[in-house]
This record gives C-alpha cells, sequence and structure tokens, in this order.
C-alpha cells in the first residue's frame, strides 16, 4: 500500500522533483503522455508510482475524476500494449481527502529490458527532468546489462609499456608496496606487480584499466573518455553568450580529476564569510569535497562497453544546481542505499582496484578510497555548508548526480480566488470559449474575463483562436 499522502506530502516539500514519482491530472481520461511514463518506470530500477487526480500546477491539488472504473479499466488495457506487458498495481487513494488512483509500477525483469511500446518499438528513460525515447546505443546499454561486466580487463591494442605515464605508475608501485607489503606488493620485480594488478595482460600489453588509469593520453584509444563541463550563463551575459567556462578535460583519471577541481574553483560561485573565530574564509557555493568525491566515482564506474565509448561524463552549473552525469548506472547497489550502507561495489572492479593506488601528482591524495564512504562525505559536506541533500537518479544505464545551490522552495498552489478556481476547473474537460464559460458558470463575461487574465498571467491558461477563429481557452499543459 503506497502511503500517498505522506508522498504527496515530499513532492509539495521538494518542489516537485522525485523521478520515481509521476503526477497527472487525468481529468479528461487516461493523458497521452501516460505512453511513455509506464515505459520509463517499468525501464527504472526499483520502478515508480504515478498518481491520477492531481494538478501539479497548482500544487498538486486535486481535481474531479471522471468515471474511476474506466480509468481503472483503462490502465490494464494500456499496461498490456507494451512489450513486455508492464505490470501495475492499481490502488484507490485520497489527496486532502479526495479520492485519486494510485497505480504502482513494477521493474521490467532485466532480462526483458528494455520495455518497449508494442505498437512502434519505442522504449523509454526517466531522467531527473522528464521521460525521452531511448536511442538505439541506449537499447543497447540495457541488452549488455545482463552479463557482468568485465570490459576494464581487456586489452588495449596497440598500446604498450611506453605508453604509461612514469610518473603515475612509480607512484602506484610505490603505494602498493607500502599499503600492501604481504599481498601484491610483494612483487618486487615492477612488470610482475603490474601485471597481477591488472594494468598489464599477459603479453605485457596495457589493459583498459591500466591505460584510464595510469596511461599518458588514454584519449588516444577512447576519445570519449573526456569531462565536458560548462555552467550556463549568467543574467548579465549577452544575448550570444550560450554557456560559460566550457572545457573539455583529457588525460588519465588522476590528472582528470585535478583539472576537473581546478575547473570547479574557477567557474564556482564564492562567497566571503567569517568564521566564529573572527577569520575571513572564501566559501565555494558548492563544497569542493563533494564535487572531487561525484567526479572520482564518475571516472571510476562509468561504463566502458562498446555503446557507450561515444559519450562523455557531463558537468552542468546551472544557476540553481549543479548536474554531473555518467553513462552507465548503478551496479550491485540501489539509489537508496547510497551513502547509507558500507557497500563496495564496483562496474570496474579492476579499475577501483589500481585506483586505491593511484595517488594525485599534484596533491598526492588518492583518488579513491573504495571503503564505500565517498558519498557519507558528500553528504556530511552539504549538511555542513546547510545545503539540501544531493539527488540521485539511476536510470539504469546513466546516473545523474545532482546538487542544489539552495533549499527548494516548496510547491504551493498559486493564490486563486473563487471565480479564477471555478473557470480552472471548468476547463478541464477542454477548452472553452467565454459564452461557454458564462453558461455553465452562470457567471458574467466580464467577470470570466478579468478571471482568464489573471489564470493567463500565472501560467495556467492559455488563448487560443482568434483571426476569424473562434477564441477558446484551455489549460496550459506545460
Amino acid at each position: 500500500m503506497v502511503d500517498v499522502s505522506g508522498l504527496v506530502s515530499e513532492l509539495r516539500a521538494a518542489g516537485g522533483d522525485r523521478v520515481d514519482v509521476e503526477v497527472k491530472s487525468a481529468a479528461g481520461g487516461l493523458p497521452q503522455s501516460l505512453t511513455s511514463t509506464l515505459s520509463a518506470l517499468a525501464n527504472l530500477p526499483g520502478g515508480g508510482t504515478i498518481i491520477l487526480g492531481l494538478d501539479e500546477r497548482t500544487g498538486f491539488r486535486p481535481v474531479p475524476l471522471g468515471d474511476v472504473h474506466c480509468l481503472k479499466q483503462g490502465l490494464g488495457t494500456k499496461a498490456r500494449s507494451f512489450t513486455p506487458p508492464v505490470r501495475i498495481l492499481v490502488e484507490d487513494g485520497t489527496v486532502d481527502d479526495e479520492p485519486v488512483v494510485v497505480v504502482r509500477v513494477h521493474e521490467c525483469d532485466r532480462s526483458a529490458k528494455p520495455c518497449r511500446v508494442a505498437a512502434t518499438g519505442t522504449a523509454y528513460l526517466r531522467s531527473y527532468d522528464g521521460d525521452f525515447a531511448m536511442s538505439e546505443l541506449e537499447e543497447q546499454a540495457f541488452l549488455a546489462s545482463r552479463h557482468p561486466p568485465l570490459f576494464d580487463r581487456q586489452s588495449v591494442a596497440g598500446a604498450t609499456l611506453s605508453d604509461l605515464d612514469s610518473e603515475l605508475v612509480q607512484g602506484f608501485v610505490r603505494s602498493v608496496r607500502d599499503r600492501d607489503p604481504r599481498g601484491l606488493g610483494r612483487f618486487a620485480d615492477d612488470p610482475e606487480l603490474l601485471l597481477r594488478a591488472g594494468v598489464l595482460d599477459a603479453d605485457r600489453r596495457p589493459t583498459i584499466a591500466g591505460i584510464l588509469a595510469l596511461g599518458l593520453h588514454p584519449q588516444q584509444w577512447f576519445p570519449r573518455f573526456v569531462i565536458q563541463a560548462s555552467a550556463e550563463s549568467q543574467p548579465g551575459d549577452p544575448p550570444e553568450v550560450r554557456a560559460r567556462n566550457q572545457t573539455t578535460i583529457t588525460g588519465p583519471i588522476p590528472r582528470m580529476l585535478d583539472e576537473a577541481l581546478g575547473w570547479a574553483r574557477r567557474t564556482f560561485g564564492t562567497a566571503i564569510v567569517t568564521a566564529d573565530d573572527g577569520t575571513v574564509h572564501d566559501r565555494s557555493e558548492y563544497p569542493l569535497i563533494a564535487f572531487r568525491e561525484l567526479i572520482g566515482n564518475a571516472l571510476v564506474h562509468r561504463d566502458l562497453d562498446h555503446w557507450s565509448m561515444g559519450m562523455a561524463i557531463e558537468v552542468r552549473l546551472r544557476r540553481d544546481r549543479l548536474v554531473i552525469t555518467n553513462p552507465g548506472g548503478l551496479y550491485g547497489i540501489t539509489v537508496e542505499r547510497l551513502g547509507r550502507d558500507a557497500v563496495t561495489s564496483a562496474r570496474n572492479a579492476r579499475l577501483v582496484a589500481i585506483c586505491q593506488h593511484v595517488r594525485s601528482p599534484d596533491t598526492g591524495a588518492r583518488v579513491i578510497e573504495a571503503l564505500a564512504s565517498g558519498l557519507s562525505i558528500v553528504t556530511e559536506s552539504l549538511e555542513e555548508a546547510a545545503l539540501p541533500p544531493a539527488n540521485y537518479v539511476d536510470a539504469g544505464i546513466r546516473f545523474t548526480a545532482v546538487l542544489y545551490h539552495s533549499a527548494r522552495k516548496p510547491l504551493l498552489s498559486p493564490k486563486l480566488n473563487a471565480t479564477e478556481q471555478k473557470i480552472y476547473d471548468a476547463l478541464v474537460i477542454g477548452p472553452r470559449t467565454v459564452n461557454e464559460l458564462e453558461s455553465a458558470l452562470t457567471l458574467s463575461a466580464p467577470n470570466i474575463r478579468k478571471a482568464l487574465r489573471g489564470l493567463r498571467a500565472a501560467g495556467l491558461v492559455e488563448q487560443q483562436g482568434g483571426r476569424g477563429k473562434p477564441t477558446v481557452y484551455r489549460r496550459n499543459p506545460s
């Protein structure tokens, strides 16, 4: 049983952002957009929930539903229109003492993903900002995820020992012998140690893990193993400015990590703050330690299969949030357990093992600890900075971390007067003219037009027609 009232309270408090929950009005019947949502939620790890009978535009206010029995029948028919069919559980619920329909969408079995619309063959993915149709490459990702990933162990054709960065290799070997003297560090011969660590294969050729962690220039073989970073333009920027501080970061993982931190220092806003002891400090708008942990995770856990080789890690600094996305979903853990359970599950196990001993050539810091503590550090640093918790979105083949600049404002219902509310509710069945509203609501035309102006100003209603066509008003679908 879904606690729908609690769920809606969370949505209102969070400003509406929740990747596993979709709210639809459905006052005029099942919305057309339900097709993409069912497919996307069936492809989402853990599935999701759809609530019919709420209007997100007015703060998740309940709206009158038509024939509820007909809605439920339509849901059953719709669920069977996918390959494989979407498994749903339909329940009755209430929000603010008004009835709603709650649809629990179960995750599609991994061996049958992606879930497609039978009529078109299109499959959809869920993102933190909506549903979108999968590309052919993304569909290949679901097929590849049916098998354990071992791509980081493969050899790099054409690469030799000379393609490794000698400074990074020396630091790696020294760290192994210091931290694991009776295990991997007991091999006195450096090439043998590199072989046993998985940096080299049996023919002394670098592996993918070895090249990515210790290579001179991994992009010689993997052009899109990069970080693409940019910041959104600011209100005072000229119109032609589309982005700020746009850059492509290359190199082996430790050097990419250092360069990404340099970009963050140059790009994040800073504030001058006074500490309790009277000292003055610069404070970044996002904690740099949290950014470092998230970038480090993206670099070592991104997918390395053929389908993802054309995709980069993306960092987008928007005006109200920081978004970090990498190809490849979570492996061996769910979003709910991130940062809470000490689970050390790795998509690229060999790469992770190597990166535990790889140090930054600039700071000497290790790339990762592999102690499942990274996201706990993110959580703690955000709390110390009085910022909201990170939002993690696992779409199965893409993982996104979102940090917010400040607490999101609760999503409240617009202040509508009684006339505006009556007209807004009356438009639920479809577009209407002023005369039709006048007849249905027994309101005067001047009052209706005044109310419509207020609704249009609030972005809730749009006007259509004119130029010889009847002028009608409809709810704004956006």
